[in-house]
This record gives structure tokens, sequence and C-alpha cells, in this order.
């Protein structure tokens, strides 16, 4: 018997050592990852065709690895862009849309590099989070520092490693350099047909160029660290920017210029199971986007997608199918007060405008340090830019459509063309169908997230039984219509109990203001609105309807009421721009916030400076 047991001892201790080797044998069989991401770069890169670029290091990567044709950012700005990857959901849907905020993260949607901590990686970060949520975004990390570096992970564990090159961000162009000491020279530089040739708009081109090209060689010395190491050939290799960019009418707007971003798969042979086509060097025509990079990482290590991930898995050993669509959101960028939604299939861009009164090419302060937007604007002004150069400067149109294939630039909106009748009805049924799929945060205004959310996120709150969403949405796509038929609807919305069903009668009411007279009694007995939001476009709306002093009330109110937040006084300063509201009493105002700055110090600093720079630049104009 005790011969028995001995035995029987035996073979459950070989059967757990075999069973612990094959455990270590899988986790040392798993891919290292190294992601290397760039800033503010559209495809400017010659392996995407562009003979321009001077990008060697790349373009070798491309010929090793996959070319991906068709990856988007789902946002075109760093900190809602980075909150979608580190999240795998919209950062529509979080309620992090909203440029720089810091709104709470839902606690059910875990950051990734916790999966995959969990999973046994170890994770590093060098160095940017810029995660758009509220907490400690350090302790996601295994380490997230200047120092973080693959090379520091334990013997025997397989490292994620991002490092985030910041050479072509946007402030790169601010800086001037002499003509003659850029490698790129500016007179080579060949315009796309929406920019104006100003010599600061060939100048900042060709700058960009160069520190595109400087960026190429960093990628360079981190292939080459990571080649000496003797890790390249368990290490799958990521490159890709955080959205598109830099020059004006790019970075922040949903076109091609600001949403279209290079992205390169570098994979061993040892993992050709995870070739994404035949061959090392082919393009890969799939729709990716940045919602997909998470369900991507842990498809690759093994583990399984969570529920709440609203990507899908493009690599791996659970590729999932490929969507049809990608879709792009816009919102709030720095103080400058947006809505848009783009859906792009392999042919067209459709975009929804949710407020088409504001133009296209707000002032954005931190957008107009660089010379060429300045210039452009210039031009603009002094009626030197031809008709699509011009369009920057203009309204937008509720619908747009472009033929990317044949309007890259996108440039000719077809959207009142019948000929595209049926793919403008399908792209617009399928915006509206995502936006109930993700439960589409902007839906209601930022003044309210924290008064519905309170310490929560308005991710939870939109799927909570508080929050009327079928009624929200039904009420923005009947307020974003395009048409006149449905002013009596808007009146109807106007009073409804929900400030935000509110805010989309107000919204359709000033779309639609050409017509709109019949309201006028309407938006006269709602002009003590409280919803600050919606007060802002009843104002503006009796401000176009004659009834300027109306008007005014409204928006001396807002910002005199010490209860205001500083984002309700920037929703005023930002229709008042809009219209060029001409008010004594409120340039006051705007005069005394500008002298005493001391109230910088106070509240949410973050929205306090996106206030001061409309009054900044309220007081330039001469306010």
């Amino acid at each position: 018997m005790l011969k028995l047991n001995q035995s029987r001892i035996s073979r459950i201790v070989l059967l757990f050592t075999l069973l612990l080797s094959m455990q270590v044998r899988a986790q040392q069989n798993r891919p290292n990852i190294l992601w290397i991401t760039s800033e503010d770069n559209s495809p400017y890169l010659g392996c995407y065709g562009d003979a321009f670029a001077t990008t060697p290091t790349l373009d070798k990567l491309a010929s090793e690895g996959f070319r991906y044709t068709h990856a988007y950012a789902n946002c075109p700005v760093c900190a809602p862009a980075r909150n979608t990857i580190i999240t795998g959901v919209y950062a529509a849907s979080n309620g992090n849309e909203p440029m720089r905020s810091t709104y709470p993260k839902s606690e059910s949607v875990i950051p990734y590099p916790e999966l995959l901590r969990k999973a046994g990686y170890y994770c590093t970060n060098n160095v940017k989070t810029d995660y758009n949520f509220a907490g400690d975004y350090n302790s996601i990390w295994d380490e997230c520092s200047r120092k973080a570096h693959w090379k520091n992970c334990p013997e025997g564990k397989p490292f994620f490693a991002i490092f985030n090159l910041t050479t072509t961000h946007e402030s790169q162009i601010f800086p001037f350099i002499p003509d003659d000491e850029l490698r790129h020279k500016p007179k080579d530089v060949v315009l796309p047909p929406h920019h104006p040739d100003t010599k600061e708009m060939r100048h900042d081109w060709a700058q960009y160029y160069d520190k595109v090209e400087d960026m190429d060689a960093q990628v360079g010395d981190l292939l080459k660290e990571l080649e000496e190491s003797g890790l390249a050939d368990n290490t799958i290799v990521f490159y890709y920017s955080d959205h598109g960019g830099v020059l004006a009418r790019s970075k922040r707007y949903i076109f091609e210029t600001g949403t279209w971003v290079p992205f390169i798969i570098r994979i061993p042979e040892k993992y050709k199971n995870y070739f994404p086509a035949e061959k090392p060097g082919d393009a890969v025509d799939r729709n990716i986007s940045f919602v997909d990079l998470a369900p991507t990482l842990l498809s690759i290590i093994g583990a399984e997608k969570p529920g709440y991930m609203q990507g899908n898995a493009f690599l791996g050993n659970a590729v999932e199918p490929e969507p049809e669509y990608v879709h792009m959101t816009r919102s709030r960028m720095d103080e400058r007060i947006d809505m848009s939604r783009a859906v792009r299939d392999k042919k067209y861009r459709y975009i929804r405008n949710y407020m088409p009164f504001r133009i296209y090419l707000q002032h954005l302060a931190y957008l107009f340090n660089a010379r060429s937007a300045q210039s452009w604007k210039d031009y603009y002004l002094a009626g030197k830019c031809n008709d699509l150069q011009s369009m920057a400067f203009q309204t937008k149109p509720v619908e747009e459509l472009y033929d990317t294939e044949n309007d890259p630039n996108e440039l000719y909106n077809l959207a009142n063309d019948p000929v595209y009748k049926v793919v403008l009805e399908r792209m617009r049924k399928e915006n509206v169908r995502w936006m109930k799929e993700i439960r589409d945060v902007a839906l209601i205004p930022e003044t309210e997230y924290t008064k519905r959310a309170g310490d929560g996120s308005m991710y939870d709150y939109m799927r909570s039984s508080a929050c009327p969403f079928d009624e929200l949405l039904a009420a923005a796509e009947l307020a974003t219509q395009p048409g006149n038929e449905s002013i009596p609807d808007y009146i109807e919305l106007l009073k409804h109990e929900d400030s935000a069903i509110r805010y989309w009668g107000a919204t359709g009411l000033l779309i639609h203001i050409d017509n709109a007279e019949p309201a006028l009694p309407a938006l006269k007995a709602a002009a003590g609105e409280d919803a600050a939001a919606t007060a802002v476009l009843i104002g503006e709306s009796l401000y176009h309807m004659g009834e300027k002093e109306l008007a005014e009330k409204i928006y001396l109110r807002i910002l005199n009421d010490e209860n205001s937040t500083m984002m309700e006084r920037t929703w005023v300063l930002n229709s008042v721009e809009a219209v060029d509201f001409e008010s004594p009493a409120i340039d006051k105002w705007i005069t005394d916030f500008y002298t005493n700055r001391n109230e910088e110090s106070q509240g949410n600093k973050m929205y306090e400076n996106y206030l001061l720079r409309c009054v900044e630049w309220a007081v330039q104009n001469g306010k």
C-alpha cells in the first residue's frame, strides 16, 4: 500500500512538474510587444507613397512587416484618442471625449495595461499618458517614466513597452527655423488645394517634413537597440501615429487629414501564424481603428476580451470579423465647442455636424500659434482665398459626404447630389445605429456631465434608467435633419422636462433659424432657461431674430452668476464670438475678468484656462 501511494505521489509530482514546465514554456513563447508611437502625423512616409518624405527607417520597417492602408484614429486629437486606446472603448462612450478633461472613468472599464499585467506581462510606458480621465495614470503600469524600458523586465517575463515620440507634435512647428537651415525646402512643397500659397504655409510644411525625418531616425535608434538586445526575433513591433496632422484643418478635424494614420506592424517569423497577409512587405487593407488596439493585444497574448470593449481584434489567436465601417468623433477642442460624427467605409466618408452654425476653423489659441494658420486666416480676410480655401472660415452643412478615392482632400461635398442618395442614407443610418450602440455621451452638453453623473462616470449614467437615451438620440436626429419642416417639433422639444432634450430643441431652431419666425414666442418664453448650454443657444437664436437685448440678458445672467462654471461661461463666449455680439456690458465683463486673473486659481483650472483663452482672444480683438 505504501509503495502504491508513493508511486501515485511520484506520478502527481511528475504531472505537476510537467504542467509547470509547459506553463513556463508557454509564458516564454508569448511574444514581447513594442509599441512606437509618434504624434500628430498623417502617413507622410515614403512607404505610403509620399515622395517628399525622407523616412528610410519606417520604409524599411514596412518592407519587413505589414503596412495598413485603412488605419484611423477615432478622435483627431491626442487625449481622447489615447482614452480610446487605453480602454478599448470609444471616448465618446466613456464620457471622456472633450479635449483635456478629467471626468471619471467607469470602474467597469479597465485600462489594458492592467489586463496585460494580470496575464503576466511586464508593462512599461515611456512616457506620455494623457488619457483624458481622472485618476492615477502611473499606477496602471509597472513603470511609467522617462526611464521606463523593456530592459528592466524581470527574467522569464514577456514585456509590453511603449515609447512615445513627440518630435512631430504640433508644437514643433511653432519655433521658426530659417529656410536655409531646413532640409526640405519650402519651394519644393506641394500644397494641398485647401491651403493658400503663402510663404508661412510653405515654410511650416517644409519644417514639418524635417520633423518627420527626425522622428524616423528616432524610430531607427529604438529598433537598433532592440536588435542589439537580441530580442528582435521574439518581439512584435507596432508603429503608428496618435492621429493625423499637423497643419491647420488636419489635427482636430474628422477629415482624412485628421484621422488617417500610418500603421505598420513587424511580426517575427516564429509568430508567422499571426501574419495578416501572405508575406512581409504586403499591404493590408483591413479597416482598423484605435478602439481595436486593446482587443488585439489581448488576442495576441491569448487573454479573453472583456465584454465592455467595443473594438475588434485584428491579429492574434482570436481575430474578429473586419468591421464594414470606422467611426470617428469630434467634440470640444480646448476652448472651442463643437460636435461632429463621421462614418468611413473603404470609399466614402460621411460627416454629421451637430453644431453646423459654427465655422470649421474657429479661433483656437493653440492652433493659431502656427504662422501657417494665421497666414491662412489673414489671406481669407484679405479676400485672397479661392472658394475651396475659404470654406474653412465658413459655417458647416449638416451633412457631408465625400468620395475619398476621387477626392482625397474631401473638398467636394456630395450630400446633396441625388446620385449619391443611397450611399448617404446608408451611412446616415449607420451613424445613428452606432451612436445608439455605444450610448454616445455627447447627446448631453458637457456643461451637464457632473450635474447628471455626480462623482460617477457618464459611461455609467448613459446606461442607467435615469438617462432618457432613446429620446435624446431621436431629438438630436430631428434637430439636425436637413430641411425646415420641423419647426413645431423643435418648439415642443423646447418645452420638454429634460434639459438636454430642450437643448436639441434649441439646436434645431438655431440650425433652421431662417424659417424659425413662428418659434419666436416660444424662444422668448424660454429665455429664463436654467441649463446654460440650452440657454446660450436660445440667446443666439433670439439675437438672430432681432431680440438683441433679450439675448444679452441671457448671456450676462450666465456670466455674472457666481454659481456658473467655467465651462458654462466658455459656452457664452463661444456664442458671443460666433455672432460678433457687440455689447458694452459683455465687453466690461471680459475686461474685468482679464484684469483680475486671480480667478485662474479657483475651481477647475483646465476649464478656467480655456475660459481665459476666450477672454484673451476677445481682448486682443478690441472687446
